[in-house]
């Protein structure tokens, strides 16, 4: 089993998730729930995993909190 790290957002102006797998380009899909979402990455991932194996330019390492004052 494989394991990737995926970055999820909601867009402001649809309201759909998004979420790409950071440093992967092509990694990337949008559903109208988490759950539709993550079917659509987990497709997308398969798809491209059928091309070999994926030369990642990043590596997520965190979130991190910016406070201002």
């Amino acid at each position: 089993m494989r394991t990737f790290t995926a970055v999820v957002e909601r867009d402001a102006d649809t309201g759909l998730f998004v979420g790409h797998i950071p440093g992967w380009p092509g990694a990337h899909s949008q559903g109208a729930t988490v759950d539709e979402l993550l079917a659509n990455l987990r497709e997308v991932v398969e798809l491209l995993l059928e091309d070999g194996e994926p030369r990642l330019e990043a590596e997520f390492v965190g979130t991190h909190t910016v406070q201002i004052a």
